[in-house]
């Protein structure tokens, strides 16, 4: 019938406009107050239809993390997530810090290495199939302290999911011929990294050096060339022995229920014997970060595109901060977004930090900087506040002396607020995504035990003062200065000038002479 109506609705579209209005009218008052059709109110109960009940939860609960720990030392925690997909992963204590009674490079083999061939799967291949069934995807990533193992699927594939991980994880074959497509992997990586035109990576790698000689994070996060051929199955087996434990690693999972994961976790990864045998946690390098201070230079290896010394000269200089579980981490991590900065080229737009202390202060004035960007990296002992500015190699000397004064002037509280309301939109705007909700539930777990919801790190950020930033300011200028330099450094001042800069009350160089130039 109403399909009819549609059909004489069709002809009167011929017709002029009050012929369909009367068409209209006459259509409602059939179905809409007919004894066929009675007319029934949308906000009444329906009768003979069971009462609905409405899911609510508690803002807190909402965002609570669950933590279970096992019989063997494996931390559990989940945090539910509405969704039929779910990020589970297994973070391990593990990085290029630990390797100080090792050849450097063995983090970077493994992060190769995973999601090879297991006891269970016979390919890297076998285990895409397995994942494509359920929408899954997998990824390893390693840090200077974390070694990171992540699956994306399907929440009812998680059983697969967890089991695939302990075997990713506990049973790797490490045959002859992954190691060497390992060795090939790793030399072309390196040689990418040295014909990127983006020198942060390699500025990253020489600040660490600078701050940290030769000790926990200052060691190389990327294989040495001359490590290459000495990593072998067995030296990798040696190594998991030591730190690939149950006591050092969490199993972390976003968007599934606690007892379901925990019930997996019992299942695949509480009396599972590794590969390599029984761990010997007791081989574990138990070393504190030293900060060192000092400067690496590096004019002779570089090759930033098809030229053998780049165009641009690129300084970083840093001081040491605080580590993540100090009071005084909130406040470092408020002064790095006063810092701010970029690249000379900005698209602009609200939150895009045009408004922070390095875009005014500094390319906003000397238009001849290319770059001019705050860091702040942070660990469990020791952390690094740094500035990365890059210009012509003729005016190293005046971007160095531009960005010292920008250190000593840090102690000021210009745009604090604003600074302040920018850390907390882009924590809670990050921790909309589940991936990032995973690796924030799994490395604060794997360092403290615990979780600081969203909601406590905003409060504790919304307590900062400006006497807060003058203090830890004030503490950071007392350390000595770490700095990396890239390209022609044929103007760069010496360290102990710059040394002197950040001692000094304006931040300026100590005048230099020359009777010739």
């Amino acid at each position: 019938e109403l399909y009819n109506c549609r059909r004489q609705l069709r002809c009167f579209r011929s017709q002029n406009v009050s012929g369909r209005k009367t068409f209209g009218i006459a259509v409602y008052r059939k179905y809409s107050s007919g004894s066929r059709y009675p007319n029934i109110s949308l906000s009444a109960p329906l009768p003979g239809i069971p009462k609905p009940v409405f899911a609510s939860v508690d803002g807190h609960e909402q965002c609570e993390t669950k933590i279970t720990t096992l019989e063997n030392g494996l931390k559990v925690a989940s945090q539910n997530k509405f969704g039929q997909f779910c990020t589970v992963g297994i973070l391990v204590n593990s990085g290029s810090r630990h390797e100080t009674k090792y050849p450097s490079g063995i983090a970077h083999f493994l992060e190769k290495l995973a999601f090879s061939s297991t006891a269970q799967y016979g390919s890297k291949d076998e285990i895409l199939l397995t994942l494509e069934k359920h929408g899954g995807i997998c990824d390893c990533q390693t840090s200077r302290d974390t070694t990171m193992y992540a699956v994306s699927a399907e929440v009812k594939g998680l059983d697969t999911v967890v089991s695939l991980l302990s075997d990713a994880v506990l049973q790797p074959r490490l045959l002859d011929e992954e190691i060497e497509m390992t060795r090939m992997a790793v030399r072309f990586e390196l040689e990418d990294l040295n014909m990127r035109p983006d020198p942060e990576p390699l500025l990253t790698e020489m600040i660490h050096a600078a701050a940290y000689r030769g000790n926990t994070v200052g060691l190389p996060r990327f294989c040495p060339v001359d490590n290459v051929e000495k990593i072998d199955k067995k030296l990798l087996h040696t190594y998991l022995r030591s730190y690939y434990c149950p006591e050092r690693m969490v199993l972390a999972g976003v968007g599934i229920e606690h007892e379901q994961l925990v019930a997996c976790a019992r299942k695949y990864l509480l009396d599972v014997k590794p590969v390599w045998g029984a761990s010997t946690p007791t081989n574990v390098d138990l070393s504190v970060a030293q900060y060192t201070g000092g400067i690496v230079r590096d004019m002779s290896d570089v090759s930033l595109g098809p030229t053998p010394i780049p165009e641009l000269t690129h300084i970083m200089i840093g001081l040491e901060s605080c580590s993540f579980l100090e009071e005084d981490f909130i406040p470092f991590a408020v002064l790095n977004m006063m810092m701010g900065g970029g690249g000379s080229f900005s698209a602009g737009g609200p939150g895009k930090g045009m408004f922070t202390r390095l875009y005014l202060n500094v390319l906003n004035r000397h238009h001849w900087m290319y770059n001019a960007t705050s860091y702040h990296h942070s660990y469990e002992d020791s952390g690094l506040l740094c500035i990365h500015a890059s210009a012509d190699p003729r005016q190293v000397r005046e971007m160095v002396e531009i960005i010292t004064r920008e250190f000593i002037q840090m102690a000021g509280t210009m745009e604090l607020a604003r600074a302040k309301t920018q850390l907390k939109s882009m924590l809670m705007m990050n921790l909309e995504s589940r991936p990032v909700i995973f690796e924030d539930v799994g490395r604060q777990v794997l360092a403290t035990g615990t979780r600081k919801l969203p909601h406590e790190l905003c409060d504790l950020i919304s307590n900062i003062t400006a006497s807060d930033i003058k203090r830890v300011t004030t503490k950071m200028l007392r350390s000595k200065p770490a700095v990396a330099a890239l390209g022609d450094l044929t103007e760069m001042p010496s360290y102990e000038h710059i040394q002197a800069a950040l001692s000094s009350k304006d931040g300026r160089l100590p005048r230099m002479y020359r009777l010739f130039r």
